[in-house]
């Protein structure tokens, strides 16, 4: 299994396909599995990269230090084991938060940036959600009771209206075999709650698009075309804040589009 030594942590990743390099960064709760509906698409196309960040999947000690910051600075440093100087990266939800702050530190390596139903904005809700979510996982509820909670803030409605689709989902995340534990969950708050978005310069030191999701609970619509203002940004119908599950064709058709319109030089 592919592992990144650092002096605090050891990082899982997973490599996929072949071509330019292309990072995805997952967003809250979430590790390297939570792109699987990508991968078939993109991973033609590129050398898919996906850690699990710190506190998820099998990157341990799940209580290691957490920050957007620190979460960007082991994205470098796996770059940088992998002899690739420079990449397409995707950031989803709080990954998005994380892909800005490599593009702050470390511009040279991006070679674009896709931000995935997110925005460099912090809300006093979502970390109350979230709060509520773990405190659930804390309780006596059935183990499903959290993501049965969860996931009207993640999937577009008419997920609800496809027969046995939740259950399923939902089934499938208690099976899971490198869910995040509980405890992780509980220090993966921490960066949540610490965060401080940047304002975004102008330009960006690389090219950055924005896919929205029409159906956005967690980041809605409205305030995230607001925080990225300038930027070009594609809205997705009939997607929640789950994007990438929701709508994972259009997704990978904007990724593929805008990465072949800012190659990387030398890249195979």
């Amino acid at each position: 299994m592919p592992k990144l030594t650092l002096p605090d942590v050891t990082l899982h990743y997973e490599i996929d396909g072949s071509g330019p390099p292309l990072l995805m960064i997952a967003g809250m709760v979430s590790d390297s599995a939570s792109w699987a509906p990508l991968v078939p698409l993109l991973s033609p196309h590129f050398t898919l990269i996906r850690p699990d960040n710190r506190t998820t999947g099998r990157t341990a000690p799940v209580d290691a230090a957490v920050s957007v910051e620190i979460y960007a600075e082991d994205c470098a440093a796996l770059l940088d084991r992998l002899n690739i100087p420079k990449a397409h990266v995707i950031g989803h939800s709080m990954g998005g938060m994380i892909a800005l702050e490599l593009l702050h530190a470390y511009p040279d390596q991006l070679a674009s940036l896709t931000l995935a139903a997110t925005a460099p904005v912090r809300l006093t809700r979502n970390q109350a959600l979230f709060k509520a979510l773990l405190a659930i996982r804390q309780s006596d509820a059935a183990p499903d009771t959290w993501l049965h909670a969860f996931f009207p803030w993640l999937f577009a409605p008419a997920v609800y209206d496809i027969p046995g689709a939740v259950d399923a989902a939902a089934a499938a995340s208690l099976t899971y075999a490198h869910a995040q534990t509980v405890g992780g969950m509980a220090h993966q708050l921490g960066a949540l709650e610490g965060y401080q978005p940047r304002t975004l310069a102008s330009p960006l030191p690389a090219p950055t698009q924005a896919l929205l999701a029409q159906d956005d609970m967690l980041i809605p619509l409205p305030m995230a075309q607001q925080a990225l203002a300038g930027i070009p940004t594609h809205i997705i119908p009939d997607a929640g804040h789950s994007i990438h599950w929701d709508a994972p064709q259009a997704v990978a058709d904007h990724v593929k589009s805008f990465a072949n319109s800012n190659p990387i030089t030398g890249a195979p």
